[in-house]
């Protein structure tokens, strides 16, 4: 039985998380007309620990650009970005932001459709405020704590499908390559007529579950700015938030699964069972 955290969630300023909302929304728009312009046109990457983990002129200036508006609109609260780290303070802090100026990175030098700008506003509960763009759908997904998900201003609620039969299931590769028992996942999921896309962008992966395009989404490793926006999005949206162990965590410190509620248990046990048997 999947156990379900009951740790009330801390209240926020209506304020705070409106502001957050409206100048979130700003820069995820700003991302968008940057990614499309420049995607796949010359970038110039530079290689970090493997051939396919990029860095470009455009996720430097994007985070750059966040930085300035959000240490302009939101003084003392710190920033976390991939490319350029955290700020002083930033572990202790009431709250922080924190951002993934291109998530999916390999894909945008590529020219391939499937990239994101994630940004999120965090306390000690999870994700209070999430903002992901998804620049090749023309859609900016938005999420705050207790007032729901939209996808273009439209509410997002999750159509739980009740089975994982001719579902997709969404995963991504570790940094070195496929994760401990992904290949024993991948069978697993086939045994139940379930598919496995593996697309290269966690934010976008989780936010086809809040959708309702994917039944789950399971990362067995992530970086909070890769994913704490669409976690936002799909905690709104009505999905369960899970560790590898089973228990509810908005952000968990290993791996997490994001699911429909109806097939969260059975999709836990193709992750549990696959890494118990290594």
């Amino acid at each position: 039985m999947t156990v379900l955290s009951s740790r009330p969630l801390r209240p926020v300023e209506p304020g705070l998380v409106s502001r957050a909302l409206e100048v979130a929304g700003r820069l995820a728009n700003d991302a968008t007309d940057v990614i499309t312009a420049t995607a796949g046109r010359g970038a110039r990457p530079d290689v970090k620990d493997s051939p396919f983990d990029w860095v470009t002129d455009t996720d430097r200036t994007l985070e750059r650009h966040t930085r300035r508006v959000l240490t302009a609109e939101f003084p003392g609260v710190p920033v976390v970005g991939e490319e350029f780290g955290a700020d002083v303070g930033a572990e202790v802090a009431e709250y922080r932001w924190v951002v993934d100026p291109v998530d999916g990175t390999a894909n945008y030098v590529a020219g391939v459709p499937w990239c994101a700008y994630s940004l999120a506003l965090i306390d000690s509960s999870g994700p209070v405020v999430g903002v992901v763009a998804d620049p090749y759908r023309a859609q900016i997904y938005a999420a705050a704590r207790g007032r729901g998900a939209r996808a273009n201003g439209t509410p997002v609620r999750l159509l739980d499908r009740g089975s994982t039969a001719g579902a997709i299931v969404c995963t991504e590769l570790s940094r070195s390559g496929p994760w401990p028992g992904m290949g024993e996942f991948i069978e697993r999921a086939a045994a139940a007529h379930a598919g496995v896309r593996v697309l290269g962008s966690a934010a976008l992966s989780i936010a086809q579950v809040a959708l309702g395009h994917a039944a789950a989404a399971v990362l067995h490793s992530y970086h909070e700015w890769d994913v704490a926006g669409s976690v936002a999005l799909a905690i709104e949206a009505g999905a369960v938030v899970l560790d590898r162990r089973g228990e509810g965590s908005a952000l968990p410190a290993d791996g997490l699964l994001v699911a429909a509620p109806s097939v969260a248990d059975e999709v836990l046990s193709w992750w549990q069972e696959t890494a118990a048997a290594l």
